[in-house]
């Protein structure tokens, strides 16, 4: 592939590269991962709700890493309330995963940027062949999408396995008690699945640039061996 083409590819992918580490730092910082709905069971149960009553008894809420809002209903009007992780949260959650993700998310923005910078030096500078060339590019690419893997599956069994929004409804709630009805994971966990999908993407483009996976022997190079092994 021409020189200029394989310029165009890697400008390409250290853009992309670039709005990814924007993107996550962005979301790491605001409340926009999970949106959720919450029913006060106890309430609904009291005054034998059903049908267009519950409206009455749920309530909402949306959160992030490290701080979120919502609204608790109990057919007694809405109660807003915001809460923070860190220190609020550290009896109803689950810290060691929690910390896990930011720190996963913290990995990923610096690898995105050295992906960056890898990009954009093999398309202007003249690359070594160890971490600045291709195999470089290979190696950021995969552990800064292994990276954004792990959050998303942290994150995902914290909500799931560990029922988050449950435990921040019910923190400190002596008298009622709330039960989560619906969850959607909202814009900044897709941002790192976009992020995700990127580093894989960026892979390929490495590939159109005409340079082979590694670990993956060419076959001139098994021609020149065997060549090699038979004058031995």
């Amino acid at each position: 592939m021409p020189n200029q083409q394989k310029k165009i590819i890697f400008c390409m992918a250290g853009v992309l590269s670039f709005l990814c580490a924007l993107g996550v730092v962005t979301a790491v910082g605001t409340p926009l991962w999970i949106k959720a709905t919450i029913l006060c069971k106890t309430g609904a149960l009291l005054v034998n709700a059903s049908g267009e009553e519950l409206t009455k008894f749920m309530g909402e809420m949306q959160y992030g890493l490290f701080h979120g809002e919502g609204i608790r209903q109990c057919g007694l009007g809405a109660r807003p309330f915001r809460f923070s992780f860190f220190p609020d949260l550290l009896q109803a959650i689950p810290v060691s995963i929690h910390v896990n993700i930011i720190l996963f998310s913290m990995i990923l923005v610096v690898l995105t940027m050295v992906g960056t910078a890898f990009f954009m030096y093999n398309a202007f500078g003249k690359p070594f062949e160890t971490l600045h060339g291709p195999l470089g590019l290979y190696l950021v690419s995969f552990i800064s999408g292994s990276c954004g893997c792990l959050v998303m599956i942290l994150f995902a069994s914290e909500v799931k396995i560990h029922r988050l929004s449950e435990n921040i409804a019910n923190f400190k709630e002596g008298t009622y008690a709330y039960k989560t009805q619906n969850e959607n994971y909202t814009t900044s966990f897709w941002v790192v699945f976009i992020c995700f999908f990127v580093h894989f993407l960026n892979g390929l483009l490495i590939r159109l640039a005409g340079f082979q996976f590694p670990f993956a022997k060419s076959k001139d190079t098994e021609t020149t061996n065997v060549a090699a092994d038979l004058m031995y």
